[in-house]
């Protein structure tokens, strides 16, 4: 008897600590939800300076990316845990050039590694909550 109480004990504890841990990750990703801003050198050498506006709805990552090429919808967004990754399409010339985003968050920066596949380029970044 003793042991069989024991054992839904236990089943109640991990449930219980698997739940925290699932509110926690959750909670964490609607922390991402508003403004971000980079200021950071591209790969021509040139400063720039994006403005993302993030919103996440469970494990999706949607919004904008703002910069001196004009505003783009963020796509393919996706967010586990402090993980984000997403895709912003930019015209040039009359040719669409794909950036890809992947990063990590903590606190109030988002430390991002930006992949421009067409050309070839990486770069680094970090966004800044701005609000």
């Amino acid at each position: 008897m003793l042991r069989e109480e024991i054992d839904v004990t236990n089943r109640i504890v991990w449930r219980g600590v698997v739940l925290a841990v699932l509110l926690v990750a959750v909670a964490w990703a609607a922390g991402i939800d508003g403004k971000w801003k980079a200021e950071y050198t591209s790969p021509d050498g040139q400063a720039r300076q994006t403005t993302f506006t993030f919103k996440v709805e469970g494990e999706k990552l949607s919004g904008t990316a703002a910069g001196g090429a004009g505003e783009a919808p963020i796509q393919e967004g996706k967010v586990s845990g402090n993980q984000i990754s997403f895709v912003v399409v930019r015209n040039f010339g009359g040719e669409d050039v794909k950036f890809n985003y992947k990063g990590t968050a903590a606190g109030d920066e988002i430390k991002l590694t930006v992949n421009v596949a067409a050309m070839d380029r990486t770069f680094e970044m970090t966004a800044k909550r701005i609000n």
